[in-house]
């Protein structure tokens, strides 16, 4: 699983002009399955996605064809984690520790 951490790098203008095409390539990607959850931080300077992915690869190449991201308006921190513990609704999510 991947913690997703979106900064913004320019004036909220240059993101708000990006927004819908943002909104829909979340939208893809939920429809796909990609991502459990998203939303803006507060204050709002960027924002987090939850996302499942089969490597780090895959999830680098997703996210760089985030709108906001091809039009230079945010970065990415990337957090893979192991999730062995969920709420009853994430169990299909749930992972083993490596032996």
């Amino acid at each position: 699983m991947f913690v997703l951490e979106l900064t913004y790098t320019a004036p909220l203008e240059r993101v708000d002009e990006l927004l819908d095409a943002h909104v829909a390539w979340l939208d893809a990607l939920y429809e796909e399955g990609v991502f459990l959850a998203s939303g803006r931080k507060n204050p709002r300077d960027g924002g987090v996605i939850l996302a499942v992915g089969d490597d780090r690869a895959t999830i680098e190449k997703t996210v760089a064809a985030d709108p906001f991201a091809v039009g230079g308006v945010c970065e990415y921190r990337i957090t893979e984690f192991i999730a062995t513990k969920t709420a009853p609704e994430l169990a299909p999510y749930r992972q083993q520790l490596p032996s």
